[in-house]
């Protein structure tokens, strides 16, 4: 137990100054720091030590290996200047093997219009860009306090005849110290450089000095390749049970980033009888102690287990953004069999 907090310590030092704000807009693959899941949602992003089952996957994919059971998860978010994402995912436990778990994450951007020098005001064609992530998570409880877990990632953008792929892995531990106190960490988005090609960046011209009538040559734009948006966190959380059936949990979660400001992130949930919750967080930038772009965030959710070893829960959260005109509004539903 020493031996673990010392090393969850010694990586929480060490990446206090991570954060790169000179670097903001070097990265692209944005798609991949678009939370998922409503309930990590109201809580701020701050349960990376205690979310469990599927919807602990893009924050924790440690939380994955806690439950022994089949689930499955579909997420829905209405997220800014009309982009949607849903969210969908699926696995099971496979005992002492551990657990293992299928995502696909995508964006609905809508249809664009294609314009060109000659026709400004659109061609009357349009096209609608591309963004899938697919991962395969593996999760194990190592003991009945130590659970760790992997998530590998398939990154696909296509913006018309341009495309452009990588891959990138997740890691986390989550460890529970006692009954109410919890520790967790993970590396998120470690991957390869991607770069964009295809048909799109292909031109042509006439080369300077050619006979009348002579056809264009063709040229291949190359691309410059981009990093992928890689950051470390570190939580911890808090549960007191006031009774059997009142419960309140309470945690917060330091965010390095490799390209961006470090984080902090509070959260809290209140539970009844472990059916209904209600839901709190707020984000705040370490630097100049900044208001994150999406600020307080709420929710609430409810949980119905049927007689014969099935589940139900279902979870709403609503994120403030500050420089945009529309809020997030997040729905989640998941079923689990014993």
């Amino acid at each position: 137990m020493k031996k673990i907090l010392l090393v969850l310590t010694m990586v929480y030092i060490t990446s206090l100054n991570a954060g790169d704000v000179s670097r903001k807009g070097t990265t692209g693959a944005e798609q991949l720091l678009i939370p998922v899941g409503a309930r990590g949602i109201a809580t701020g992003g701050a349960f990376i030590s205690t979310l469990t089952g599927l919807e602990a996957i893009y924050y924790n994919p440690a939380g994955f290996g806690l439950h022994q059971r089949t689930e499955a998860m579909f997420s829905y978010m209405s997220y800014i200047a009309d982009i949607n994402v849903s969210y969908f995912a699926a696995g099971t436990n496979l005992g002492e093997v551990g657990s293992v778990a299928l995502s696909i994450k995508t964006l609905d951007v809508g249809d664009i219009p294609v314009t060109t020098n000659d026709f400004p005001d659109g061609t009357g064609e349009s096209y609608s860009p591309s963004f899938l992530t697919i991962g395969l998570t593996y999760a194990k409880l190592l003991t009945d306090r130590i659970s760790i877990g992997t998530n590998l990632k398939l990154i696909s953008e296509t913006i018309e005849n341009v495309s452009a792929t990588g891959f990138a892995l997740d890691a986390g531990v989550q460890y529970r110290l006692n009954p109410q106190v919890s520790l967790g960490a993970a590396i998120k988005n470690i991957g390869g450089n991607m770069t964009f090609g295809g048909q799109g960046l292909r031109q042509s011209t006439l080369v300077p000095g050619s006979q009348p009538g002579s056809p264009n040559a063709t040229y291949e734009v190359v691309a410059e390749p981009f990093q992928i948006p890689s950051y470390f966190e570190m939580s911890a959380a808090y549960s007191y049970n006031f009774n059997e059936e009142n419960n309140f949990l309470l945690a917060s979660t330091y965010t390095a980033n490799n390209s961006l400001e470090d984080r902090v992130h509070f959260g809290m949930e209140y539970g009844f009888m472990n059916s209904f919750f209600l839901r709190g967080g707020y984000n705040l930038l370490t630097e100049n102690n900044d208001e994150s772009t999406f600020g307080f965030t709420f929710g609430a959710g409810l949980n119905y287990s049927f007689a014969d070893g099935m589940g139900l829960n279902f979870d709403y959260a609503f994120r403030d953004v500050s420089e945009f005109p529309s809020s997030n509004h997040i729905f989640t539903v998941k079923m689990w069999f014993e």
